[in-house]
């Protein structure tokens, strides 16, 4: 569902997004209100497993190299009045020492990474790509769990995607910004281990 507003009434758009009952999810991209179901098992476990995988790694450095914040959807607010939520995020400590006092983030991300679904697909994509580009987002990724997809994109100069690298199926990989470890894939997609 999407509803438009002019600019003069910005507050009243936010105030809508404020309003959307916490079963839904809420976004305003170029003045407009997104709402979507809650992400989907395969979408919410998709998501939760690769930022475990990473947050391990580069966020508390246990087997990588640390050095950076791996956030579940955190409120970006690049443009004011406009939060968008990534599925995941990384900043680099560098960048961002510590966390910022308020609710939401005001510095875009170094990473961020969409777990598409049928619902979000064109939106991520068509919308909020060139959001991130355009606030210079370094690398993001999108991940299908459907498809059992990862594609990896990066930022060029000129502040425009290139596509770095599609991955498919039960694969490890090694992807940007975050090759100093493996990744199995197939932990995104398949069911627990039992032990």
């Amino acid at each position: 569902m999407a509803t438009s507003a002019k600019p003069d009434r910005r507050q009243a758009l936010y105030d809508a997004y404020i309003a959307v009952p916490e079963d839904q999810r809420a976004e305003i991209i170029d003045g407009t209100l997104y709402v979507s179901p809650r992400p989907a098992p395969r979408h919410a476990n998709a998501t939760s497993v690769l930022g475990g995988e990473l947050n391990g790694a580069f966020q508390r450095g246990r087997g990588g190299p640390g050095g950076w914040w791996i956030l579940d959807e955190p409120e970006l607010q690049l443009v004011a009045q406009e939060p968008i939520s990534p599925d995941l995020a990384g900043w680099r400590v560098e960048r961002m020492p510590t966390l910022p006092e308020l609710a939401h983030f005001t510095l875009a991300p170094d990473w961020i990474c969409e777990v598409l679904s049928r619902s979000t697909e064109t939106i991520d994509r068509t919308k909020k790509l060139p959001i991130y580009a355009a606030h210079g987002v370094g690398h993001v990724w999108l991940i299908d769990p459907i498809a059992k997809s990862l594609e990896v994109h990066a930022l060029d100069d000129q502040r425009r995607w290139r596509n770095v690298r599609i991955y498919e199926g039960d694969v490890c990989v090694r992807a940007e910004p975050f090759a100093a470890i493996e990744l199995d894939l197939a932990g995104l997609w398949t069911t627990p281990a039992v032990r």
